[in-house]
């Protein structure tokens, strides 16, 4: 790919899509437009067809979903499901009957089975039943998964889909209520350090495991995706290691410089045992991280820090 070549990021100033203009201006790439919500309002298929054909970008990587924790998944079932189906098929719908180049689809790695077998390997989609508390947006995203490999399937297109796992880092959600577990956690930490070291209480056991991809990581998989034609439809993008919640507790703990007790409450539950991708797929092609969980939660705190203000100001204007 030159690096005149221009390039549409869907969601360009979320956690993902903001990464992935820095690794891309990074790697020398100059046309990068984007365009908010207001703007551009990705479930109107008209008019992300007229701005596809007015633009003619190279490029385009989704990185726009409608996104929420397990209550909000539970609450708008339908907003989740049709929502994100429109995002997606608007944008894969365009990109391929305009012609372009190249498309690069972001999910996440709930789209595979509950009880897949540890660490998930691609070829486990549709195996099994989903995990519940968040089957709408995995739907939407196993449909969008389909349909760049139907495309390439059936005209041969460059489309391709990254999955990564938990991701982490600057400009993620640190609201304590809506959160997931390591934004929350560095908040949780932060503000009992400030409050005189006071004891954070964590739910369940902290046994199990999980695995971390500091975003910037997501980042530059992107972009080697932008740079290279990947053999293969679907890959995995994660780090290849998981952590216990604990591990993940006290690593932060480190971090911030937190000195008081760690409560376990055992009467919350644990989720899911193990969640661990299997990134042989993605290694073997060329790519693998390269940022350390402590590494990312340093990144990730400094950055925090230095937007502690914005942070407040956003969260009294909801």
């Amino acid at each position: 790919m030159h690096k005149q070549s221009k390039i549409y990021i869907a969601g360009h100033r979320g956690m993902v899509g903001s990464a992935v203009r820095r690794a891309l201006e990074a790697d020398g790439f100059t046309n990068i437009i984007g365009k908010t919500s207001s703007e551009l309002d990705l479930r109107d298929q008209k008019a992300v067809s007229n701005f596809i054909a007015s633009e003619q970008p190279n490029v385009i990587i989704d990185a726009a979903a409608r996104v929420g924790g397990i209550l909000a998944n539970n609450d708008f079932p339908y907003q989740f499901l049709m929502e994100n189906l429109q995002i997606q098929n608007n944008l894969i719908d365009a990109a391929h009957k305009l012609n372009v180049e190249k498309f690069i689809f972001l999910g996440s790695s709930c789209i595979y089975p509950k009880l897949a077998p540890q660490p998930l390997k691609e070829d486990c989609l549709l195996t099994d039943s989903l995990e519940p508390t968040n089957e709408w947006y995995a739907i939407a995203k196993i449909t969008g998964v389909k349909a760049c490999e139907a495309i390439r399937k059936q005209y041969h297109k460059d489309f391709v889909s990254l999955m990564p796992t938990n991701l982490y880092g600057s400009f993620d959600n640190f609201d304590l209520k809506t959160s997931h577990v390591l934004p929350a956690m560095l908040r949780k930490f932060h503000e009992a350090k400030t409050n005189g070291h006071t004891p954070v209480t964590l739910w369940g056991s902290g046994r199990p495991m999980r695995e971390f991809l500091y975003v910037d990581d997501m980042a530059e998989a992107v972009v080697f995706a932008v740079n290279n034609i990947l053999p293969e439809h679907l890959y995995n993008v994660g780090t290849g290691t998981d952590v216990t919640i604990k591990e993940l507790a006290e690593t932060i703990q480190q971090v911030i410089g937190h000195e008081g007790d760690i409560i376990w409450d055992s009467e919350k539950p644990d989720g899911t045992p193990r969640k661990l991708m299997d990134v042989s797929k993605l290694k073997n092609a060329g790519w693998q991280s390269s940022t350390s969980l402590l590494e990312g939660i340093k990144y990730t705190y400094a950055w925090f820090l230095e937007n502690q203000d914005t942070l407040k100001q956003v969260k009294l204007s909801k």
